[in-house]
């Protein structure tokens, strides 16, 4: 990309970059404690004790749900941006603040039981390997990483490690996904032949890079921001605090954002592994922006609840979807939600709203009534009435994770799971880069056989 100086280090695949950075981020008291020292205490007996890199906006509202659960103790806060720590401190006013999470986990190691990572994409997986190195369990945000590199390391290093991890997906937790995953499961509609998913938002851009430079605000450690990244110049309102997931180095674009959640409950309904085949139609690259507007089309292994043959559709930006399936026409001339998915079954099709509404079944453009499904699945399944409220029911997914830390509970979005979903959405954001072209996927060896497109899978980490 022009206008970027050349990268201190050449590239290497992430798990040898991750140990160069761990070890060149050592500082005294890194570690965790001894086996001795840790058979002494009582486990938790001084609370869950949490520390949270990324605490701005997101990771404010991630913040506040966790430290809701009654036996969570927020211990540390970091983050590069010394208005967010301010504002995180005046909540949590015993909570040590660090603007870099080297030197936080590094001094914190023997105080915190939990990471929470909060932060820009790009960050994702280098502040989550650092923690988990030092083995501690670890709730990342969405989507788990930025590479597809980074998604295969942090699977293998949580469970190399036997670690507790959460991604943070929230609505994998909500009422009306549990039941739509059961549903399906249960052939409410036949086996699955394809899933058209969409979204109008529009975390794209078309424009032309920026140019020039702007003094960097004295709240903001502009290079601590960048962390791994290419080096850049500031600019204001382009990069922090909001714009970021446009941008190819930093974010994963609408698919990376709203797709997460989306696609989280065929995938996980149909239990789909990572795709064989992605096509992404789109403006051609610009090496800036991610397009604005996106068609991405995943074939798929089959699966016990998908037909043999099985096809994936994702629509994304403005205007979308903008499909002439004619399963996707609603009875009664009614519009499509504005952002959810369609199952295309061989008995019908499932309409899923996201997010908060029931689902719908449908069989020869005629609504079918559900009703006796949902109540058998309810009552087998032990399911809680539906709360129609984002704010309460959010925590639950952070609770799962602290609950399953204090071996309470199980995670529902372990990076067993995490990974795997968020390598199908990276696979498309790299099919983007070839806008028509077909690109052909090796899971057994996580590479394409377009040799063009293996560059994407990773990138050379700046040392910062």
């Amino acid at each position: 990309m022009e206008g970027i100086k050349k990268h201190s280090m050449k590239r290497r695949n992430f798990i040898k970059t991750t140990a160069a950075l761990a070890a060149a981020a050592a500082l005294p008291g890194c570690g965790t404690p001894s086996a001795e020292t840790a058979a002494e205490a009582a486990p938790f007996a001084n609370g869950f004790r949490t520390a949270h890199i990324g605490i701005g906006n997101m990771g404010f509202e991630d913040l506040k749900a966790v430290a809701s659960h009654p036996e969570v103790k927020v211990t540390a806060l970091c983050d590069v941006d010394s208005n967010y720590l301010k504002a995180a401190s005046e909540l949590f006013p015993e909570a040590k603040t660090y603007k870099d999470y080297r030197i936080m986990l590094a001094e914190m190691a023997g105080d915190v039981d939990a990471v929470f990572v909060s932060t820009p994409d790009h960050t994702h997986a280098p502040a989550s390997m650092k923690a988990m190195e030092m083995g501690k369990p670890v709730y990342c945000q969405k989507p788990l990483t930025h590479h597809v590199s980074e998604a295969r390391a942090m699977r293998k290093m949580a469970k190399d490690k036997g670690l507790t991890t959460q991604m943070g997906i929230q609505v994998h937790s909500f009422y009306d996904y549990k039941l739509a995953t059961l549903l399906i499961q249960s052939g409410i509609v036949g086996k699955i032949k394809s899933v058209h998913a969409w979204s109008p938002k529009n975390w794209g851009y078309d424009g032309p890079a920026p140019e020039g430079t702007d003094p960097v605000p004295d709240t903001l450690d502009w290079n601590l921001w960048l962390g791994t990244s290419a080096e850049r110049p500031y600019k204001a309102e382009v990069y922090h605090p909001g714009n970021w997931r446009k941008l190819v180095d930093y974010g994963c674009g609408t698919l990376g954002d709203m797709g997460v959640h989306i696609f989280d409950t065929p995938y996980n309904a149909l239990a789909l592994d990572v795709p064989d085949t992605i096509t992404t139609n789109c403006r051609p690259p610009n090496g800036f922006g991610f397009p604005e507007n996106n068609v991405v089309t995943y074939s798929f292994p089959g699966t016990a609840y998908t037909t043999e043959e099985f096809k994936w559709v994702w629509y994304d930006g403005p205007g979308a979807p903008e499909s002439d399936v004619p399963e996707m026409k609603l009875p009664n001339g009614d519009p499509l939600p504005e952002q959810g998915a369609i199952f295309i079954g061989t008995e019908g099709t499932f309409l899923l709203p996201h997010f908060m509404q029931l689902p719908s079944k449908i069989v020869a453009g005629e609504y079918v009534d559900i009703s006796a499904e949902i109540k058998a699945i309810e009552e087998e399944h032990a399911l809680a009435e539906p709360v129609r409220d984002y704010a309460s029911e959010s925590p639950k997914h952070y609770h799962q994770f602290v609950d399953a830390c204090m071996g309470k509970d199980e995670v529902t979005a372990p990076f067993s799971y995490a990974a795997r979903l968020t390598e199908t959405i990276l696979l498309g954001t790299i099919a983007g880069r070839f806008p028509g072209q077909t690109l052909h996927w090796d899971n057994a060896t996580a590479r394409f056989k377009e040799e063009e497109a293996n560059q994407y899978l990773d990138a050379p980490y700046r040392a910062f």
